[in-house]
């Protein structure tokens, strides 16, 4: 199964970076009440990977991704840990072997329609824009859409609440990647009932998406 097909309906995407593991696992559980069913985390500290380890062992129901995925080893060390999914900003000839030595679903990055192209013959339909909102957003999206028709997109980067509706409404995007749905000081609190509700929300723009 590729991440296409594992991620099939899912449309908002937290993506969050955990400073401290004993945080993931009430996260997860807050996200999915919520009406979440995936997680991205990004491999930016030192705790990502034993987070990861302690969602897939505690929370099973959501689909527990890695994300920020550089190198081969992060790639065998998320998979070790329990990650269904990974995402990375962008790619390389050596990631994307090693990706598919280990039959891993796999969300490569792609800015360029040359990227997107040369991810496209090698089998991703699915790709990552980030930075979105840098890159161009909505209107970018919305003109690569007309030349690369088999390409869909999971944009993150820049996107909120204010305008992750225009995302969702554009038919070459998948999913959203959303890191303002558990931001860095509510988690720093423990504020998982602050988090529930921006959570609901988010649920609820990808239900009316």
């Amino acid at each position: 199964m590729n991440a296409a097909e594992l991620l099939a309906g899912t449309r908002v995407v937290p993506v969050v970076v955990i400073d401290d593991p004993n945080a993931a696992v009430p996260l997860a559980k807050t996200l999915l009440d919520a009406g979440l069913r995936a997680i991205e985390v990004t491999l930016r500290t030192s705790d990502a990977i034993e987070a990861i380890r302690n969602v897939a062992a505690e929370v099973p129901d959501i689909l527990i991704g890695a994300g920020s995925l550089r190198t081969p080893d992060q790639i065998e060390a998320a998979r070790a840990a329990g990650a269904i999914f990974g995402v990375s900003p962008g790619s390389s000839s050596r990631l994307l072997d090693a990706v598919d030595e280990a039959e891993f679903p796999f969300i490569p990055g792609a800015i360029t329609p040359s990227e997107s192209l040369a991810l496209l013959d090698r089998g991703y339909d699915l790709q990552k824009l980030f930075p979105a909102s840098i890159a161009g957003g909505v209107p970018y999206l919305k003109a690569l859409g007309a030349p690369v028709p088999e390409v869909s997109f999971m944009p993150t980067g820049g996107i909120s609440s204010d305008n992750a509706a225009e995302y969702l409404a554009l038919p070459n995007v998948a999913c959203i990647g959303g890191s303002w749905i558990a931001p860095q000081a509510l988690l720093a609190d423990r504020d998982f009932d602050a988090i529930g509700k921006i959570a609901v929300s988010a649920a609820n723009l990808a239900n009316a998406g």
